[in-house]
Formats: C-alpha cells, sequence, structure tokens
C-alpha cells in the first residue's frame, strides 16, 4: 500500500511537471489572449515560433494591436520582418500613427524604412509635425567687401517616399548655407541684405534645396544677420603689402646687379691700367729702336721729352691747386 501511495504520487509529480513545461513552451495564455482579441493565430503557429526562436510575445502583441487599429497585416509578414532584424512593435506603432493622420504608408514600405536604419514612428510623427532645424552662422561677403553674417531657421517635414536612401539634415544645413553665401555673394552693397533679408530665404528656396533628401522644406527664416569685417579693405592692404614686398625685392636686386656691374667696371679699370703700364714699360725699348733704325731723329725724340715734362708740369700745377681748394674749405 505505502508502495502504490508513492508511485501515485511520483506520477502526479511527473504529470505535474510535464505540464508546466508544455505550458511554457506551448504560450496558451498568448492564444487565449489573441483569440479573445479576433486574432486568428493557432497553436500550431505559436509553437513553430517556439521553433524558429522567434518569441510569440514579439508577434502576437503588435499583431493584436494592429487588428485592433484595423490595420490588414498578416502573422507571416511581421514574423519576417523580427528574422530579418526589425522592430515589429515600432513598424506596427508607425503604421497605426499614419493612419490616424491619413498618411499612405503600407506595412512593406514601413519594414523597409525600418531596416534601412532610420526611425519609421519619428518619421512618421515628423510629417504630422515638422521641426525646425537651425542652421549655424553662414559668413557671406558682399560685392561691395563687407562681410555678413546670418543665421538660418528651416523648417522641414519628413518625406515618407524618400527616407530609404535620402540624405540627412547634414544635408539640408549645407544647402541652405551655400544658398546664403551665393544669395550675400550676388548682393551690390551689404545695405541691401540688411535692409531685405527676406530676399535671402526667397532666393534659397526657389533652389529646391530638398531634392535626393529626405525631408521637404516648408519654410526658410533668417533668425539674426550681423555685418562682420570689411574683408574687400583687408585684402587691399594684403595687396598693396605683397606689391610693397615685390617692389623691394626687384629693387634690392637692381641693386645687387648695380654692384655686380661696378665690380666688373673696376675689374675692367685694373686691367686696363695693367695694361697700359706694361704698354709703358715697352716704351724705351720702343724709342731705342727707333732711333736705332733711324725711324726717330734727335730732334724728334728731345720735342717728345720736351712734351712728357710740360705734361708733368701741368699735372703737378692742378694737383697743388687742388689740394689748395681743399685746404680751404677745410678752414672754412
Amino acid at each position: 500500500m505505502p508502495a502504490t501511495l508513492f508511485g501515485s504520487l511520483f506520477i502526479l509529480l511527473l504529470f505535474i511537471i510535464l505540464f508546466a513545461l508544455l505550458l511554457t513552451f506551448i504560450p496558451v495564455a498568448l492564444w487565449i489572449s489573441a483569440l479573445a482579441a479576433g486574432v486568428k493565430v493557432g497553436i500550431v503557429n505559436l509553437v513553430g515560433m517556439r521553433l524558429r526562436r522567434v518569441p510569440p510575445a514579439r508577434i502576437v502583441g503588435p499583431w493584436i494591436k494592429a487588428d485592433k487599429a484595423g490595420l490588414h497585416v498578416d502573422g507571416d509578414s511581421l514574423e519576417a520582418h523580427y528574422l530579418a532584424g526589425g522592430n515589429v512593435d515600432r513598424v506596427v506603432d508607425a503604421q497605426i500613427a499614419a493612419e490616424r493622420a491619413q498618411i499612405p504608408l503600407k506595412f512593406e514600405r514601413a519594414a523597409a524604412i525600418d531596416l534601412a536604419g532610420r526611425d519609421v514612428l519619428q518619421a512618421v510623427q515628423m510629417s504630422v509635425n515638422p521641426i525646425v532645424i537651425e542652421t549655424p552662422i553662414v559668413a557671406a561677403v558682399a560685392k561691395d567687401g563687407i562681410e555678413v553674417r546670418a543665421k538660418a531657421k528651416v523648417t522641414v517635414r519628413a518625406n515618407i517616399d524618400r527616407l530609404v536612401g535620402g540624405a540627412g539634415q547634414e544635408t539640408i544645413i549645407a544647402r541652405v548655407g551655400e544658398g546664403i553665401v551665393t544669395t550675400v555673394g550676388s548682393a551690390i552693397r551689404y545695405k541691401d541684405v540688411l535692409e531685405n533679408p527676406d530676399s535671402i530665404s526667397e532666393m534659397v528656396l526657389k533652389k529646391g534645396l530638398d531634392a535626393g533628401t529626405a525631408f521637404e522644406i516648408l519654410s526658410i527664416d533668417i533668425a539674426d544677420v550681423d555685418v562682420g569685417r570689411n574683408i574687400g579693405a583687408q585684402l587691399q592692404t594684403d595687396q598693396a603689402e605683397a606689391d610693397k614686398r615685390i617692389a623691394q625685392a626687384k629693387a634690392e636686386e637692381r641693386r645687387a646687379m648695380a654692384v655686380a656691374e661696378e665690380q666688373e667696371m673696376k675689374a675692367r679699370v685694373q686691367e686696363m691700367r695693367a695694361l697700359v703700364v706694361e704698354a709703358e714699360a715697352e716704351v724705351p725699348k720702343a724709342l731705342a729702336e727707333a732711333l736705332r733704325s733711324g725711324n726717330l731723329g734727335v730732334m724728334d725724340y728731345y720735342n717728345l721729352k720736351n712734351i712728357m715734362a710740360d705734361t708733368g708740369m701741368r699735372e703737378a700745377i692742378s694737383k697743388e691747386a687742388g689740394e689748395d681748394m681743399k685746404i680751404g674749405d677745410e678752414n672754412s
């Protein structure tokens, strides 16, 4: 009798353990919740999700939510999106928000946006509630050389059709900055920009800056305009300084060339003096030879000596007169 009782208790305990394991493997409570919500999902499908390592709650919960919101989705699509690495709950929430805002958004499109790494729910919310992007201060120079510094606020909303592959906010900021630079640069006077800052917004909006981006630009408002440096005057000053340095370099080059030419002339004079001295050394020999050969007479020789003596006397007189004048200048 005790052995039989012990055996019965053991069998009951084993049955309870097996039943608990079965309930753990088969989400009966989740199946009941789906049936109560009107979602047709079978026990076999739930067991299949377990075998495919898909948490049934991650599929059935969003499925019930979508069904209650009037969306027509199937479990296979939700499960495929989960297996692809997507966020099923966020995609369903985005579809519900789009349905309430009357924005056409199919499940396949929402799943593609989610798999592309973008927050599809935030994109739908941004389509309903536009956001404001503030650009940094952009510096541009008008034609009169005055720098103008402007800051803009860009109101954008998400474009669902261009979310996949579309450029982000950085591209919008860069394009708006480029448009501000172009607009200010085409202004004849900086005062024209200060008097009519709306001209910047109008010209930038005409450029279609949102092409190829994930956003649609609604408005561009100039938040602040200020006057910066006089770039034109600074450039002229820098140019004048550069011209001055070039002129100094050319003058130094001319001076160096003049010094070189002077040195060359001195060398030539020294060379000529050496030649004269050498030639003068040959004069007595030439005179002696002329006297021996009869080409020069005695009277011609004496006349030549007289001329040389006369020339020496004149040079001595000129030298003394020059020294007297120098002494007189020093005394005065």
